[in-house]
């Protein structure tokens, strides 16, 4: 059985159409996707202005206030331990300076009483050697 032209022509022409019918189909497909991306894009920007730019004024909003109590906070702290420092300085200076006064007058008062006991070992050394004397 050999084909006859006829049937090959009509086998063509049914092969034609549906190469033109899958084309359309393709050509509906990347319209359809086209609409349906241009229509998310929108929506994304619909709800990127109405919910993710506010949230993110009110974010910046928070992080500098944050930055603004972080800055304080750091200053105040650098006055409290300036405050502490000083206070501990002048701590050591009262200290220094009360030492050196205690000693002054405590060299005073042991030369005193070194020079007492001194004087009284010498007297009693000296009336322990005047009655051995005696006897």
């Amino acid at each position: 059985m050999d084909p006859s032209p006829g049937t090959t022509n009509l086998l063509l022409a049914i092969m034609a159409a549906v190469s033109v019918l899958e084309a359309l189909v393709l050509l509906a497909v990347g319209v359809g996707g086209f609409l349906v991306y241009s229509r998310l894009m929108a929506l994304i920007n619909e709800l990127e202005a109405r919910h993710v730019a506010p949230a993110m004024h009110r974010v910046n909003g928070i992080l500098d206030e944050v930055k603004s109590i972080t800055r304080t906070l750091h200053e105040e702290t650098q006055r409290a331990d300036s405050a502490i420092r000083s206070s501990v300085n002048r701590v050591n200076e009262t200290a220094d300076s009360v030492r050196s006064t205690v000693r002054g007058a405590t060299r005073r008062v042991v030369g005193v009483v070194e020079g007492a006991r001194a004087a009284v070992e010498s007297l009693l050394e000296r009336g322990e050697s005047g009655n051995r004397r005696a006897p």
